[in-house]
């Protein structure tokens, strides 16, 4: 089984009873804690108009964690690109790389991170994504190239920096760009199980080297929830449960308490449904989760596993990502 790094993908979860500033004070509070157990990254992931998520101004609240923390990377999981100029995110970024340097990452993802409507308040035309979304990787390693010095439009900050770029992906279309272009690839695993095999085989089977990158890289985002105990472990993921239904049922309310029973809150269809789309979950204690991550990477032999906790309890969701390090750590002891 090949070794692999661990990091954490924060959604800013907004939790029921709790304010955004709560939010905001939890996810320092993770990724210190990250930090300290030698996490390599922490990412934050764009959405908007969702109660659930307060991450939408991403750049801004990496920059909010970067500074409260020491040397944990910090990034984007991603920034959804066509939603903005790829000259502002090259300047944000540029900014977020002079202030912490060598800690910044950006990850970057073409869907619109939320609802068609508000897709259409962000200024996106869905006819053209396709085709934008490359054009902009490309435009931001130009503004990124000391050779873009001599440009009539420069980003400053921003150019001459080493800011490495991922590609996010939930199906196989950014599997073959991130190929292509010789970039690291993330797959989000944690909602979009059902072409995770396919996108991965797809990416190391068409890669092209580059100056940015020799060899595949590939990170993984699962979901994880670890307790001491199993039953524990299985009451906190009620939670996780309960956001997916909400997502099914198109409720954008924060984050619910866990729960006793939930049949009492989904239809047979549904949590078929969510079970589908939470198949790379890994639920339990230190060592049915260090099992459950050896069969999958067994499987994978992923560069990196990116875990995303929805725990309602901040404490118990710092104390999952513990467990989870020590799963990993009795892996390779």
């Amino acid at each position: 089984m090949k070794n692999f790094e661990i990091s954490v993908l924060d959604l800013a979860p907004v939790k029921q009873g709790k304010s955004i500033n709560d939010t905001f004070q939890d996810s320092l509070s993770l990724a210190n804690f990250a930090e300290n157990l030698n996490y390599k990254r922490f990412w934050l992931a764009e959405h908007h108009n969702m109660e659930s998520i307060a991450s939408s101004a991403t750049s801004v609240l990496i920059g909010f964690i970067a500074n409260g923390t020491k040397k944990i990377r910090v990034g984007s999981g991603g920034i959804m690109l066509p939603n903005h100029s790829s000259f502002v995110i090259a300047e944000q970024f540029g900014t977020l790389e002079s202030l912490f340097p060598g800690r910044i990452d950006l990850g970057l993802g073409r869907a619109p991170g939320t609802d068609g409507l508000t897709a259409k308040a962000l200024g996106r035309n869905p006819t053209t994504i396709n085709e934008q979304f490359p054009r902009q990787i490309l435009e931001l390693q130009r503004y990124f190239s000391v050779e873009n010095s001599n440009a009539l439009v420069r980003a400053i900050p921003g150019e001459g920096l080493d800011i490495p770029l991922y590609i996010l992906g939930s199906s196989t279309d950014s599997a073959w760009l991130a190929a292509e272009l010789g970039l690291p690839y993330a797959f989000a695993g944690h909602f979009a199980p059902d072409q995770m095999d396919m996108a991965i085989k797809i990416y190391r089977e068409h890669f092209e080297p580059s100056k940015y990158l020799d060899k595949p890289y590939i990170i993984a985002c699962v979901n994880g929830v670890a307790a001491e105990t199993s039953e524990e472990a299985n009451f906190l993921s009620t939670t996780l449960f309960q956001a997916f239904i909400n997502i099914i049922r198109n409720d954008r309310k924060p984050f619910p308490q866990p729960v006793e029973d939930m049949d009492s809150i989904w239809s047979p269809m549904e949590k078929t449904m969510v079970l589908k789309m939470l198949k790379f979950s890994f639920v339990g204690d230190q060592s049915e989760i260090a099992e459950q991550l050896k069969n999958f990477q067994e499987k994978y032999q992923v560069d990196e596993l990116m875990l995303n906790s929805h725990i309602y309890d901040h404490q118990k969701r710092l104390e999952s990502y513990e467990i989870i390090r020590r799963a990993i750590d009795s892996l390779f002891s």
